[in-house]
């Protein structure tokens, strides 16, 4: 039997939002709110939250307070319902004191029908004396995760709500959030003493999504070549740091890709134009700091990449979730290095015992979701609290497997740690016991004494790291949802401890090296392991060491062996492509470079080779400025010293950049400067040593000449005036 109710609900969806059914679990959300009950809805992103309790603000009396946490959220969802002929207003620090009286007096009128406030609004004694004079029809909480310490964006304002609440007659309360552990649900439901709420969940599932990891090696080349492989498409690039933002839009922008910055220090105008030339496709583009994208309603984001490893897997799946909206194409793409995650644990350091606690436990999910080689989806999914029973056959470690080894007897070892300790420790303590660690924290429990103590000593932290994690994706072990970080056994734990089988586990993906933002890697190499084609670079080789000799010089002197390697890659076939190859540069490419790049251009022509010149990346203006920076002060003659105190960065960070500027085909002349530091004799034995040696590495050619008689600045100094006068 369909009650008035809902055929009235259709009615208002169609006729206001055009819209001819629900989506999911959005009617029985929206139904529960229609009969004045606490409901807490936990919904991923792109799943109609919004609508859970836009509908029901036009279908009941007064006005609906919508608590929002970011002012780009509420003037979204404002600009949408305004669109639709529905008078929403918000009422934050952007608005002058009469656009504020005017919001005021049309909410006392019951003109408007969704009134969106941050919580730190919503706390002013002011705002709410005014609210009890208004009739207001219910109370939405969107992104209620920030409620809880455990959550991935704790707001301490977020715990003030209770009590507003109940200043306020306590109206009913609908809380919603896309990102909540079993933990944070609990932890949301108590704060606001709604554990008698109903609760609606559906699954976290995105099955349009692919998830991928890649190494950060060459970030920046693999970066570009990805933009430039989805033209047309728009996408997000986060990144941690409002400084990493400018440095990336800038350089997307200086290889032609449409891009603008986003993020909270940028003029409030500047933040609202690039959101909308995002959301009205003038860019394809954005780059933010996680203050983008909350609310965005842009159903066509076809990619989400992390540029740098999130703090948590909450704001991962968050952040990721603004992808393909539509339910069609949706790729996610992390560069993960743990270097990353060593920064955000220094970050950390400053913060109370209590965060530092959990933000440290969230970075350990974060790496572990990042190495892990099992189905990403199945781990995502686990972490919230759902089961996935088979593979999903969609991400990066389902198209390209890793290694498995046969794992029972790690297993029962694991399992069998866990139940003689008690199942009240975390992993941290558990492999210590395994490995047969003697702290005193292992001493104070006498688990010295365990008769799995020391028995997995043979293995590392990582793969026993890696043991618990696949333990605990495969339902052997469950998190103790009231003592945060503790493992405890399952039903189907104990079932394969009574009786052990066979069990294939998988070795955790490998990011030795991974950080080079800038290095030379670009994506093919670090997806497939395989740096360079190996033919090519046999045949460049081959060619370097003809003309090296024909000049009488070394080979490396034309071009080092890092730069051949890159044209093994890259497979440049002009003089403009090869000039953009890390050493080389517009000099050195057109006194050495028409050999080489017909050699390629026959090769690439007799293989069927499709190039990626995609990969070339051009450099951000900042690094030109500090470039040219660098060479008119030496032309002025200005010691070195004094350019690296000018640039404030280290005499060897200097040095390196002198370096760079010398290989990539500029001669500099740093006689000025090698002749009050170098004595000549030296400076005679170490340019005939680099004339004649097979190599130009300077720690090689520091042994070589003995470390007693010369340092490796010197060495360093000499190699440019080497490379300046015998190469370029």
């Amino acid at each position: 039997m369909i009650i008035e109710q809902d055929i009235d609900l259709k009615t208002k969806l169609k006729d206001v939002f055009g819209f001819t059914g629900f989506r999911g679990i959005q009617e029985e959300v929206i139904n529960s709110l229609m009969e004045n009950v606490n409901t807490f809805a936990i919904m991923p992103t792109g799943a109609g939250k919004s609508m859970c309790y836009q509908l029901p603000a036009l279908m009941h009396d007064g006005t609906a307070i919508v608590v929002s946490p970011l002012i780009a959220l509420m003037k979204n969802q404002v600009d949408q319902m305004n669109a639709f002929s529905v008078n929403a207003q918000f009422m934050n620090s952007t608005l002058s004191k009469a656009e504020i009286t005017r919001v005021k007096k049309e909410v006392l009128s019951g003109e408007i029908k969704l009134l969106y406030v941050a919580p730190e609004s919503l706390s002013k004694e002011d705002n709410i004396e005014f609210l009890k004079s208004a009739n207001i029809s219910f109370i939405a909480i969107d992104e209620a995760h920030c409620i809880s310490e455990w959550g991935h964006d704790f707001r301490p304002e977020y715990r003030k709500i209770k009590s507003i609440v109940e200043q306020l007659g306590n109206p009913p309360v609908i809380a919603l959030t896309a990102t909540a552990t079993p933990k944070v649900q609990i932890d949301i439901q108590k704060n606001l003493q709604m554990e008698d709420a109903r609760v609606f969940k559906t699954s976290f599932n995105r099955k349009n999504l692919y998830y991928e990891i890649r190494p950060k090696l060459g970030a920046k080349k693999q970066l570009i070549r990805y933009v430039k492989q989805h033209t047309g498409k728009s996408g997000i690039v986060y990144c941690l740091s409002r400084k990493k933002v400018e440095e990336i839009a800038d350089l997307l922008k200086v290889n032609g890709i449409k891009a603008l910055p986003y993020h909270a220090g940028l003029d409030q105008e500047i933040r609202m134009h690039n959101q909308d030339a995002f959301l009205n496709e003038d860019v394809d583009v954005v780059v933010a700091t996680i203050a983008f994208g909350m609310g965005i309603d842009k159903p066509d984001v076809r990619f989400v990449i992390h540029y740098d490893a999130p703090k948590s897997l909450e704001g991962y799946y968050q952040e990721t979730g603004r992808a393909g909206r539509d339910g069609m194409e949706g790729n996610c793409l992390m560069f993960y290095s743990y270097d990353d995650i060593e920064k955000l644990e220094k970050f950390n350091k400053d913060k109370p015992v209590s965060e530092r606690d959990t933000a440290k436990l969230l970075l350990e999910e974060m790496t572990a979701y990042a190495e892990t080689s099992v189905c990403r989806r199945r781990h995502l999914l686990n972490y919230f609290g759902e089961i996935l029973d088979k593979d999903c056959g969609f991400c990066d470690n389902c198209l390209k497997p890793k290694q498995k080894y046969a794992a029972m007897k790690e297993v029962l070892l694991a399992l069998q740690t866990v139940v003689d300790t008690e199942e009240i420790f975390g992993i941290e303590h558990l492999v210590d016991v395994l490995r047969g660690i003697e702290n005193d924290y292992v001493k104070s429990y006498n688990h010295d004494e365990l008769e799995t103590y020391g028995k997995g000593a043979t293995r590392s932290t990582d793969f026993w790291n890696s043991v618990f994690r696949q333990c605990l994706t495969y339902q052997f072990l469950e998190k103790d949802i009231e003592n945060v970080g503790v493992l405890k056994l399952t039903d189907k734990g104990e079932n394969f401890l009574d009786n052990p089988q066979e069990i294939e586990f998988s070795e955790d993906n490998k990011f030795d090296g991974a950080g080079d933002e800038d290095g030379d890697i670009p994506d093919s190499v670090a997806s497939t392991g395989k740096s360079f084609d190996p033919v090519v670079l046999d045949l460049l080789k081959s060619l370097r060491k003809k003309i090296a000799k024909e000049k009488n010089v070394p080979p490396y002197v034309i071009f080092q062996d890092t730069s051949l390697e890159e044209m093994s890659t890259t497979y440049p076939t002009t003089i403009e492509e090869l000039s953009h190859v890390n050493g080389v540069g517009l000099g050195k490419a057109q006194k050495f470079g028409k050999p080489f790049v017909d050699q390629i251009k026959k090769y690439v022509v007799e293989n069927d080779i499709v190039t990626a010149q995609d990969v070339v990346v051009k450099s951000a203006v900042n690094k030109s400025k500090t470039k040219i920076f660098i060479i008119q002060q030496i032309d002025r003659k200005v010691d070195l010293e004094e350019i690296a105190e000018a640039k404030s960065i280290t005499m060897d960070d200097l040095i390196s950049e002198i370096e760079h500027i010398c290989f990539s085909g500029t001669k500099l002349n740093l006689d000025y400067y090698i002749e009050q530091m170098i004595d000549e004799d030296k400076q005679d034995e170490i340019f005939d040593y680099f004339m004649t040696s097979e190599t130009d590495n300077a720690t090689t050619a520091l042994e070589d000449l003995g470390e007693d008689q010369f340092s490796l600045e010197e060495i360093r100094l000499m190699r440019i005036k080497f490379i300046s006068e015998v190469a370029l």
